[in-house]
């Protein structure tokens, strides 16, 4: 499979964000552990060990701890600078550094996306989980930044004749869910929540991406040097087309939500074709009275 994106690049970014902070950049990790802590509030089990894998900051190793229902929690980065001095293990990039069936939870943050092998990834997880262990990861979904990407393309044909990919191509969630079946996960759900965030023009938007270093890292992203007047068209076209009637301008983010267990025969089968006890045709010819 040829390789999209330039993992290198995205996490010389990622160091590159982490050395120089922005105050309420980090928006979209701490909703999606905010999400996180919901999620697991509902799953009414304990875990003996968990990793957080690939989470980029702290944050989902604090919400497991908060929750009281994880033993052991070991985070994993791709990097040692974004463990910021904290305990943990440096990976490479689209590994899972785990014996298989050690794990009872696996959970994942906003990095996924950026992986050229997502299927891999999560075969991977799969069998580092236990028997009925469990998979919690949120990735950058399909209309992540839909409007931009509109805008830019928009502004590149119309300066230069043609365009060249600048944002990444987003997962949607309904391939969310296939890849969790391909990957072998039992009982499998994908969903989406969708955050919209206004600026005053594109520029603080992107002046919110460095900050979360997440600006292209697509191996065949245009090597055109994006010139004043590109993004100035680009600003226009906007907020010719998203702003409010206080001309703000809207940006969406969709973060794709993904759950699934390790098999195990304890767990809740679908019935087998013929198996009901009473029929649809039956229900449709008498339905229920009352």
């Amino acid at each position: 499979m040829q390789p999209l994106i330039d993992t290198e690049l995205w996490l010389a970014r990622k160091r590159r964000a982490l050395a120089r902070p922005v105050e309420g950049a980090d928006f979209l990790m701490r909703r999606a552990a905010e999400d996180l802590a919901d999620r697991l509030g509902a799953v009414e089990r304990r875990f003996g060990k968990a990793a957080a894998l690939f989470c980029q900051t702290s944050a989902a190793f604090e919400v497991l701890a908060a929750s009281g229902k994880v033993g052991e929690i070991v985070r994993v980065e791709m990097d040692e600078a974004l463990l910021a001095g904290a305990p943990g293990l440096v990976a490479p990039p689209e590994t899972v550094p785990f014996e298989d069936g050690s794990l009872d939870l696996v959970v994942s943050l906003l990095s996924l996306h950026a992986m050229n092998d997502i299927p891999g990834v999560l075969a991977q997880i799969r069998r580092a989980l236990k028997p009925d262990g469990l998979f919690l990861g949120a990735l950058a979904g399909a209309g992540t930044l839909a409007e931009l990407r509109e805008s830019m393309l928009a502004a590149e044909t119309e300066l230069y004749g043609g365009a060249s990919p600048r944002i990444l191509p987003f997962t949607d969630v309904r391939d969310a869910g296939a890849l969790l079946q391909r990957a072998g996960l039992a009982l499998p759900v994908a969903d989406v929540e969708t955050v919209v965030v206004r600026y005053d023009t594109l520029f603080d938007l992107a002046a919110d991406l460095r900050a979360m270093g997440e600006t292209s890292p697509l191996i065949d992203r245009s090597r055109r040097p994006g010139s004043r007047r590109l993004f100035a068209r680009a600003a226009e076209i906007y907020a010719e087309r998203f702003s409010d009637p206080d001309g703000r301008v809207r940006a969406g983010f969709s973060i794709v939500w993904m759950s699934g267990w390790a098999p195990d025969a304890s767990q809740q089968k679908p019935l087998k074709p013929g198996s009901a006890k009473v029929s649809l045709k039956a229900i449709l010819e008498n339905p229920p009275k009352g």
